[in-house]
């Protein structure tokens, strides 16, 4: 088995390094956060991902996995690290990986291998890294091997994601793929794909997560325009789905997470093409003031309203918060800036926003409890499709709540129970 350095230590590094080292690998894992290093050395994961603490205290009992300092000379240098999103210019922000093409020069070695698995703009891996490494005095694809993998797994099912899930592989020549796929074919029980341009497996993510994006936006706009002709979209949708060659998604919220809400405006990095894309992009994000119309719509005095947020993790059964859903919506209901759409001379301003969520413990957030968030409140948005909130007793709620407007982004309540218990009960 071979050396692996994995730079960055975050929801892909970490188990990255980990099922490497479960699989004979000597691994050293370094961030550039200090902090996250002395956690991980105090064998503590820094997020909640079922199965990783014991996955990851497996490797270090056995030895196969240490939490470095600084980084050091390996075989393979696996770059793992986040590339930010700026909002504004919609472009991605890649000085963390110009910093580890930085940091991986001084220690690189003839013969060795570095692999990007970030998601980045395509031209990322030859544009932007291959000039840093080539620092080392090495060139790239005679020196030394340069490849491109990007990960495709989902939070809450990564490490048997990370096995299962097919593999891309580019590389800017035949030895770079080769040496790329030895890795992965390590503990990879998936297809793996080869390609001689990583520019090409950086596309291919980028558009695996338009494609989900975009098709969510579909169903996003059926539901927009089911509520004008006053149907259920939902029941619609399940209707549609009978034929053989139509599979429309569900709608809900928006899209959250650090992938689909950001991956599609990667691709505008070099092209003016975005037209579909962009328009979906829109339409995604401007669910949150669909939510808002509906409860507008139920609330005779939305400005003096209590509207309790239930699920601020970005989908059902993770505590991830990254681009939620539910935390836009909460910040959209606080906001002096947004326009109220009745024309009735209120601020569209709600009175008090309460959150809650049983799987996310950010202390950043002002989350509270069921029984606080729901007392004297005059609706509950549902965000986020928690198992738990399935299970929620209408009855025990009725008797708490100043109101009785629910809606379910997500459709996982018994509309006919909830009604039953007296509740006014609206699904996108």
């Amino acid at each position: 088995m071979s050396s692996v350095c994995v730079h960055g230590l975050g929801y892909i590094g970490l188990p990255t390094a980990a099922m490497l080292a479960n699989h004979g690998h000597d691994v050293f894992g370094y961030d550039a956060d200090e902090s996250v290093r002395a956690e991980l050395q105090d064998a503590e994961t820094p997020f909640d991902e079922p199965g990783l603490r014991e996955f990851f205290t497996r490797a270090l009992d056995a030895g196969n996995l240490e939490i470095v300092d600084e980084v050091v000379p390996a075989d393979y240098h696996v770059i793992c690290v986040p590339t930010p999103f700026d909002e504004d210019a919609k472009t991605a922000d890649l000085s963390y990986i110009r910093a580890v093409g930085r940091t991986v020069a001084p220690v690189l070695r003839e013969g060795d291998t570095v692999v990007l698995e970030s998601t980045v703009p395509p031209g990322t891996t030859v544009e932007e890294l291959q000039p840093l490494l080539e620092a080392s005095g090495l060139d790239a694809g005679e020196e030394f091997a340069l490849a491109h993998s990007p990960e495709t797994v989902l939070p809450g099912d990564i490490i048997a994601e990370l096995q299962a899930n097919t593999r891309v592989v580019g590389g800017i020549d035949d030895s770079s793929v080769e040496s790329a796929v030895d890795l992965y074919e390590s503990f990879v029980d998936g297809e793996i794909r080869e390609t001689r341009d990583p520019t090409v497996a950086e596309f291919v993510k980028l558009v695996q997560n338009t494609s989900r994006d975009v098709n969510i936006a579909l169903a996003n706009e059926i539901a927009r325009l089911a509520y004008d002709y006053g149907i259920d979209s939902r029941e619609a949708i399940e209707l549609a789905n009978d034929h053989p060659r139509v599979d429309i998604l569900r709608p809900g919220p928006g899209v959250g997470g650090h992938c689909l809400p950001i991956d599609p405006w990667f691709l505008g990095a070099d092209s003016d093409e975005l037209d579909l894309i962009s328009t979906a992009r829109n339409v995604n994000d401007g669910m949150v003031e669909f939510v808002i119309e509906l409860l507008e719509a139920e609330l005779t005095a939305f400005d003096d309203a209590k509207v309790a947020v239930l699920g601020v993790a970005y989908k059902g059964n993770v505590s991830d918060t990254r681009m939620s859903p539910g935390l836009r919506l909460a910040r959209t209901l606080t906001s002096q800036e947004r326009t109220p759409l009745a024309a009735d001379g209120g601020s569209g301003v709600c009175r008090e926003i309460a959150l809650q969520d049983p799987h996310v413990t950010d202390p950043t957030l002002d989350l509270t409890d069921l029984e606080s968030a729901t007392e004297d409140a005059d609706a509950i948005v549902l965000a986020t499709d928690h198992d738990e909130y399935e299970q929620l007793d209408p009855g025990q709620l009725r008797e708490r709540m100043a109101n009785t407007v629910v809606i379910d982004t997500k459709a996982i309540l018994d509309s006919d129970e909830w009604r039953s218990a007296g509740f006014t009960l609206r699904r996108v």
